[in-house]
């Protein structure tokens, strides 16, 4: 890492390795810590050593999803008043004017499509639906927050400190108590539309990545340490195939050394930066 005499990172490198390039963006949970959502392998998340979510716990064990729909009922006010910052604007600023293809993301906030980016991939879901694991239906996750505190008046009112993916840091003792909202239409068990750990990717989403994968001249991997298979295949691929590939990231990431170019920084510091050098060489 360069600094200049500013003391701003250096993106000098970064800039010329992707202009002039059709790019795809890779991000992951880093975007969203600067947005206020904490990701599961922050400083402040290892230190309260939590567990995730289990696929295989959750759909077989009435007590897991208490467990879990407790506190997400909890954590969901803040979650869901989450708005983009300035990298997510920059990323869908960049897909304005030609120079992104699109962003496949490991994210389930949605503030890439609040920020305004077109062609977004989903790997991991979307926590703003749930989805039936009896009849399959899709419903809005706002609509279940109405009908979980029709159940537990006040639930929302507990303190408790935001988590990942929208779940809330909430005592155990606290839930025995909760009523758990089931399927308006079938009555069968309801799972947030996100991949909980230990599930696979929908596999028409994975199509879905590798078509918009296959655009790119260069892979712009944002905020991830790349810990997750889903999201490091992608890596993987580039450089199989000679793509090059740039990471800005806080700290180590995965398969980093297949980097041409590597920026410790935010998302969402040297994002608007790129946005603006892209901008300035494209005029000349």
């Amino acid at each position: 890492m360069v600094e200049d005499e500013n003391d701003e990172i250096d993106i000098s490198e970064l800039t010329a390795l992707l202009f002039a390039k059709r790019l795809v963006a890779l991000t992951g949970a880093g975007m969203s810590t600067e947005s206020g959502i904490p990701d599961y392998r922050g400083p402040e998340t290892r230190r309260r050593a939590r567990n995730p979510v289990q696929y295989r716990a959750f759909v077989s064990d009435p007590e897991a999803r208490r467990h879990y729909w407790s506190r997400a009922v909890v954590g969901w006010g803040r979650f869901s008043g989450a708005r983009p910052n300035p990298g997510h604007e920059a990323l869908a600023t960049l897909e304005r004017a030609g120079h992104l293809e699109g962003v496949i993301t490991q994210n389930v906030d949605r503030l890439h499509h609040e920020a305004g980016s077109d062609r977004v991939v989903e790997l991991h879901g979307a926590l703003t639906h749930v989805r039936c694991l009896g009849c399959d239906a899709v419903s809005k996750r706002s609509e279940l927050q109405s009908r979980l505190l029709t159940l537990n008046p006040g639930w929302a009112e507990h303190q408790a400190s935001l988590a990942p993916d929208g779940d809330a840091d909430l005592e155990t003792g606290a839930v025995a108590s909760f009523r758990v909202a089931a399927c308006a239409l079938c009555g069968g068990a309801l799972k947030p539309d996100v991949v909980f750990f230990g599930e696979n990717c929908r596999p028409e989403v994975v199509e879905d990545a590798w078509s918009l994968f296959d655009q790119a001249e260069a892979l712009l991997v944002v905020g991830t340490s790349l810990a997750v298979f889903s999201g490091y295949r992608f890596v993987r691929r580039a450089q199989e195939r000679r793509v090059p590939i740039a990471m800005i990231n806080l700290g180590s990431a995965r398969g980093e050394e297949h980097a041409a170019v590597r920026i410790e920084g935010k998302s969402g510091e040297v994002l608007p930066r790129l946005l603006r050098a892209l901008g300035a060489l494209g005029a000349q």
